[in-house]
This record gives structure tokens, C-alpha cells and sequence, in this order.
């Protein structure tokens, strides 16, 4: 016998359209995230090849540049943080070989005391060639590999080491697992000079605005930045 009520299988029939209308609202949201991945995707990596074209022929010079200086390798193989993994980003090499194991001798040094991050304006491990290439950031170029890799994007979050981002506040810790960018939000609204708590609020803030259009914008506003003041990225 059934016992319920017109007001019972009225409410039973909303409920049900209700449902209905928010899984058909998440599938849309889903779906509408994965194509904008796609073109997001396509966009790195054309602009990844683009750039790799670019510096194709100014790169044995570089190479040449770093090698006469001092020995090692033309290219080195930093630990950063992308995608809640740790990844090898390749640059050209713009220190002595152990810059690594010179860093705690340095501490004393650092002129970041708000958080994590380690600077230096006058790095005692930088070469001459190193300092050049950094102004005008070509050591990035090689990072270029890493966004056909599928390991960072264009745009992203600025990648940090893993004991950086162990020390991320709970309010950011969504950051690490995020794609990393060759630049961002940060890196063009002040990079290593932004306070610790501010660099990690604008990738935040990039994470919830991102598009391709954003991604256009952040990528003119860094090519404008390393033409006309090098300093600032």
C-alpha cells in the first residue's frame, strides 16, 4: 500500500530535478575545465616551441660564454615543485659548480627574513656570465623543455624548491599542486622583491582568474618587462 502523500512525492520530484540539475551543472563545469586544459596545452606548447626556436641560435654562443668561464656543465637541473611532485627544471648554468653546498655558508647573508625564500642581490656564487644571462633572463630559456615536457606551463605559479613550499601556510598549500609556470602573476608584479605572504596571494589569485586571455596579458607584460627594465622580473 502506498502511504505518501501528493505533498511527499511532490517534494520527492524536486528533489530529484534538483540533483538533476546540479550533476548536469557539474558536468558542464568539467567539461568546459577540460577544453580550457586543451587550449591551455596547445598554447604552451607553441609558445614553448616558438621560444626554443628563438634562442636556437644565440645557444652556442651562450654555451661557449658559460664553458670559457668556469667549468661544468652549459646546462644544470634544479628541483622545483610542480603539480605536488618534484621535477628537475633545466637552466642555463649562472653559478660556480656548488653553488648548492655554498648556500648555508651564506645564510647570513640572505635578504629575505619574511618567509622561506632565499636572496641575495649581489650572489657571491654568480659569474660574470651568470650575472648577465639573469638580467636579461635567458637562463630561463631551457625551462622552455620543461613546458613540452608537460612538466611546467607558460603561466603557472612561480616554482619554488621543495623545502620552500614545505613551509607554505596552510591557506596556500593548494599552490603545490598546481602546474608551475615558466612565469606569472608574481614574477611580473615584483618576483623575489614581493613579500613572502604577497608572491603567494597573487598565485592564488591567478589560480581562481586564469585564461588564456590573463596568459596573453602576463606573457606581453614579461616580454615589456625584460626589454625594458630587466631588473624587475
Amino acid at each position: 500500500m502506498n502511504l505518501a502523500t501528493p505533498q511527499t512525492k511532490m517534494r520527492a520530484t524536486e528533489e530529484t530535478r534538483t540533483v538533476s540539475f546540479l550533476e548536469s551543472g557539474y558536468a558542464a563545469l568539467a567539461h568546459r575545465a577540460r577544453a580550457e586544459s586543451r587550449v591551455k596545452r596547445m598554447f604552451d606548447l607553441i609558445g614553448a616551441s616558438l621560444g626554443l626556436i628563438a634562442i636556437l641560435p644565440f645557444a652556442p654562443f651562450i654555451a661557449l660564454a658559460i664553458r670559457l668561464e668556469t667549468k661544468g656543465p652549459v646546462i644544470v637541473s634544479l628541483p622545483r615543485m610542480s603539480q605536488g611532485r618534484c621535477i628537475r627544471v633545466y637552466k642555463f648554468r649562472s653559478m660556480v659548480m656548488g653553488a648548492d653546498r655554498l648556500k648555508h655558508a651564506l645564510f647570513h647573508l640572505n635578504e629575505r627574513s619574511d618567509g622561506p625564500f632565499f636572496k641575495i642581490k649581489a650572489d657571491p656564487r654568480l659569474t660574470r656570465v651568470g650575472r648577465l644571462i639573469r638580467k636579461f633572463r635567458i637562463d630561463e630559456f631551457p625551462q622552455l623543455m620543461n613546458v613540452l615536457k608537460g612538466e611546467l606551463s607558460l603561466v603557472g605559479p612561480r616554482p619554488h624548491e621543495p623545502a620552500e613550499v614545505a613551509q607554505y601556510p596552510n591557506e596556500y598549500k593548494h599552490l603545490i599542486f598546481a602546474k608551475a609556470g615558466v612565469t606569472g602573476l608574481s614574477q611580473v608584479n615584483g618576483a623575489s622583491s614581493l613579500p613572502f605572504s604577497a608572491e603567494l596571494a597573487l598565485d592564488s589569485q591567478y589560480l581562481i582568474e586564469q585564461s588564456v586571455g590573463l596568459d596573453l596579458k602576463i606573457l606581453m607584460k614579461t616580454a615589456a618587462i625584460l626589454f625594458f627594465d630587466p631588473t624587475a622580473v
